[in-house]
């Protein structure tokens, strides 16, 4: 009678740990799901127009959560300006073809981005264009 006892209670508790368990990942897959979801808002940019700039690359920052690229653009006075373009994720970017050999720094690129909302020389990367002539996303 004792073991039958003994079995019942471990049959009780083990149920009981897996269902701590469920919640637990449940609570943490919410919490941290819903962080990951709010850091990919694109609201600082304006998302109806693309912006056209080609400049030379003078930074590449291969991080996650984004790549980074910063170009220098010759404004309309003639005036070297350094842009900052925001890009996907590094294995966003493999899944679409695009490696550390794609552009690399001094290349002259072209590039469709999307300008922040307060004019400042920033852009979340759309597409661009490098030394292949091939335009590819980078969003």
């Amino acid at each position: 009678m004792y073991k039958v006892k003994s079995y019942l209670k471990n049959q009780a508790s083990r149920k009981q740990k897996v269902l701590l368990r469920k919640l637990i990942l449940g609570s943490a897959a919410l919490i941290y799901g819903s962080v990951i979801w709010a850091h990919h808002s694109h609201a600082n940019f304006d998302m109806t127009l693309y912006t056209k700039l080609e400049g030379r690359v003078k930074e590449i920052l291969w991080i996650n959560p984004h790549i980074w690229i910063f170009i220098e653009v010759v404004d309309d006075n003639g005036k070297a300006v350094q842009w900052a373009l925001e890009s996907a994720t590094p294995i966003q970017l493999a899944k679409r073809g695009v490696t550390r050999d794609t552009v690399h720094e001094g290349d002259m690129v072209s590039v469709r981005c999307h300008r922040l909302k307060d004019n400042a020389n920033g852009c979340l990367l759309g597409y661009l264009t490098g030394r292949d002539n091939v335009e590819r996303l980078w969003d």
